[in-house]
């Protein structure tokens, strides 16, 4: 009989270490793109840390509610502070909520979409995600929210640096925002050569050139 118990809890050890855990259920199922079902898994937890606040930021903001994602964000950084990843999500929030915001309050969000990403690159100089979304903000955003072309151009050398391939795709965003066609094409078939995945861009690009017949 004791053996026979002996081997069941041994044999149910990988779920109470861990395997079945509801965070992990969450994460498999946020991965496979089932939000709402994740989100149901995490907002039934009793104890909420900052993993959980965070994972459920992320489903918020894939099912575009993205004022509760904002305050999932904040409430995960207020459990975990000085977690790059989320500030840069909170960013993202952020930024969707100024896209969608009318124009009292596009302005205020955006400003703090600006913020939380430049605090996630202060936090992790390498955390290339980030980088992209603020060089993005820096080269759309007008400079009275903080942004401008001499700012991104600065961020694509420190891009650069870390990934070649993001930093000629960098380049090929600054020079298509100045109206060099030329030099744009030319650093995105770098981009392309160095990163297959940006292929795709080079043939989006390639195909806004051709007359339309």
């Amino acid at each position: 009989m004791r053996r026979s118990l002996f081997i069941a809890i041994l044999c149910s050890a990988p779920r109470l270490l861990g395997g079945d855990l509801p965070l992990e259920q969450a994460r498999k199922l946020h991965d496979n793109s089932e939000f709402q079902a994740s989100l149901q898994v995490l907002l039934h937890l009793s104890a909420k840390d900052a993993a959980v606040y965070d994972l459920i930021g992320r489903n918020y903001f894939m099912l575009g509610e993205y004022k509760r994602a904002t305050c999932s964000f904040q409430e995960a950084l207020a459990a975990g502070p000085g977690d790059s990843d989320r500030y840069l999500w909170l960013g993202r929030a952020f930024g969707r909520r100024a896209e969608h915001a009318g124009p009292l309050t596009a302005p205020g969000y955006a400003s703090k979409a600006r913020q939380n990403f430049e605090r996630a690159v202060d936090l992790n100089p390498k955390n290339l995600e980030a980088m992209s979304d603020l060089f993005e903000y820096y080269l759309e955003a007008p400079g009275f929210l903080g942004g401008g072309i001499d700012k991104a151009s600065l961020l694509a050398k420190r891009i650069a640096e870390l990934d070649p391939a993001e930093g000629h795709f960098t380049q090929y965003r600054l020079a298509e925002k100045k109206g060099d066609t030329a030099r744009a094409e030319q650093e995105l078939r770098r981009a392309a050569a160095l990163a297959p995945e940006r292929r795709s861009d080079l043939a989006r690009f390639l195909a806004n050139r051709t007359p339309k017949t």
